[in-house]
């Protein structure tokens, strides 16, 4: 039998990183600097890999929520990606159709948009592109477009993005230290009391058996728990439903979903914490999705420093479910 060498030479073995901070990924969230450099690792793993405590901040644990700074060195831990996971990783933006969004307001720092419901913010987790991969395919000259924040791929509304480096660090500045004003506009099935105005309940990320991200309410001491605060005000009474104007004090994962679910008024149509019998009733009635919308957003201006208000109006198929509810009411 002939003997081919190196016929079973196993790949070598992937190494530990050391990736210093430049000053252009400065402020940037962790997860985010980790996806970045880690082209072709399922989202999954590095959330993992992170918990584990396998990635350091300059030989520290470091949550994905951490900021990073210039000059930081980050521990990268010994990670496999296939190639075509790389390569499908590298291509996603290449073959995202280029698409531009309702604008509500643009300069040469900010960007903000009305995204439709049913459309991710990026790609990943099943989902080929997003927003922000639409955007940089439409605007091919564009030096730097970097989301600021996130929504639920089934909500709609206000979605801003950074278009210089600097007006991002400032802008998730003002988003950290909760100096900006973030107001949705949310159904319930039920009656809200008019009384209920504040819920302050701590969440807590899980993952189903299938990798699903989920959110539940946890003690207040629940060391796993992180102290989330939502302002709840009744905006109109109709039929079984309440329309709410929810201000979130705190940007939690589905923080407005899991806090009004908990109370036992789930948002009409939310396919993850609401009444899946009544959903499929709500359907027959014409509501495709979940309602709820990113109606409002205050903030500073990045560059001048200016009071900014951004509002944006109910989509016309949720608008035009609360003119069905209030008119079956009428004699």
């Amino acid at each position: 039998m002939k003997n081919i060498i190196g016929a079973n030479k196993s790949p070598p073995m992937p190494e530990v990183k050391f990736i210093t901070v430049d000053a252009d990924d400065a402020g940037q969230r962790l997860d985010n600097f980790l996806v970045r450099h880690l082209k072709g690792v399922p989202k999954t793993h590095i959330y993992r890999i992170i918990r584990s405590g396998e990635v350091r901040v300059n030989k520290g644990r470091a949550a994905a929520d951490t900021r990073v700074n210039g000059g930081d060195v980050v521990r990268l831990p010994p990670t496999r990606t296939s190639e075509r996971a790389a390569e499908k990783a590298e291509a996603m933006a290449t073959t995202a159709p280029a698409r531009e969004f309702p604008i509500l307001l643009e300069d040469e720092h900010l960007l903000a948009i009305d995204k439709p419901a049913g459309v991710a913010v990026h790609g990943g987790s099943g989902v080929s592109f997003g927003v922000i991969e639409q955007l940089r395919r439409a605007r091919p000259q564009a030096a730097f477009l970097e989301l600021v924040h996130r929504l639920d791929r089934e909500t709609s509304g206000i979605l801003l993005l950074a278009k210089k480096r600097s007006a991002l660090k400032n802008l998730q500045d003002q988003f950290r230290e909760r100096e900006t004003g973030k107001t949705y506009l949310a159904l319930v099935i039920g009656q809200w009391p008019s009384n209920k105005k504040v819920l302050d309940k701590s969440l807590h990320k899980y993952l189903l058996p299938n990798g699903e991200r989920r959110v539940k309410v946890v003690a207040k001491d629940d060391p796993d728990g992180m102290r989330s605060l939502t302002l709840v005000k009744v905006a109109q009474q109709l039929p079984g439903f309440s329309l709410l104007e929810v201000t979130i004090k705190t940007g939690r994962t589905h923080q407005i979903r899991v806090h009004l679910a908990s109370e036992g008024f789930p948002i009409a149509g939310d396919d993850k914490y609401g009444d899946f019998e009544a959903n499929k009733a709500l359907l027959k009635q014409g509501l495709k999705r979940m309602f709820l919308h990113a109606w409002r957003l205050q903030l500073s201006h990045p560059a001048s420093g200016e009071s900014v208000v951004l509002n944006a109006a109910l989509p016309d198929e949720l608008q035009s479910f609360i003119s069905t509810q209030s008119d079956s009411n009428k004699p």
